[in-house]
């Protein structure tokens, strides 16, 4: 079977058949964090729909830019395209659109990137006072049978980091509850 044809960056390819999301299999880690904002979901919801609210949300350490060009219009199959710098090496990373379910749901799955495997999966729920957002990453860092010691001394400690950044930058923007 051929493969599904590519669509330019954040525009919506051909969908592919089930089969071309068979995924192969390696040890995979995840890494889950939920915050609770004070601003009600029909307010934040809308910070997360525009793609290229990502590079305020991305450490300033990473010089994460967005290569898409705007607007990107989310929904499955949009991809879009960053530039970034992890310990100043660059890297091209390309992300699909795999879910879009406003305003509660989206998830973003690396097809081009420093991993073998990166799905982030980002839910919002309704709470008293706010918002509750749960962002779980699965991920698979390259090393094959090192990729567990990996991701032990190197890559779960930089994820941290960059979530905790997100995290003060969501509580500035939308004020944390607790």
């Amino acid at each position: 079977m051929s493969p599904a044809p590519s669509a330019p960056p954040g525009h919506a390819p051909a969908p592919r058949p089930p089969e071309a999301r068979a995924r192969p299999r390696f040890r995979t880690f995840a890494l889950e964090r939920t915050q609770d904002l004070a601003s009600p979901l029909e307010a934040l919801f809308p910070f997360f729909a525009d793609a290229h609210n990502l590079e305020e949300l991305t450490p300033p350490w990473l010089a994460f830019r967005i290569l898409t060009p705007a607007p990107i219009v989310m929904r499955p199959g949009v991809l879009i395209d960053y530039r970034l710098r992890l310990h100043g090496v660059p890297l091209r990373w390309r992300t699909e659109i795999t879910a879009w379910e406003p305003p509660v749901r989206f998830v973003d799955e690396q097809l081009r990137g420093p991993y073998r495997l990166w799905v982030h999966e980002h839910t919002f729920a309704p709470i008293p006072g706010g918002t509750r957002c749960l962002d779980r990453v699965t991920y698979a860092p390259p090393g094959g049978p090192l990729a567990g010691v990996i991701d032990a001394l190197f890559v779960r400690r930089e994820l941290r980091r960059i979530f905790d950044h997100r995290a003060q930058v969501m509580a500035r923007r939308f004020g944390a509850l607790g």
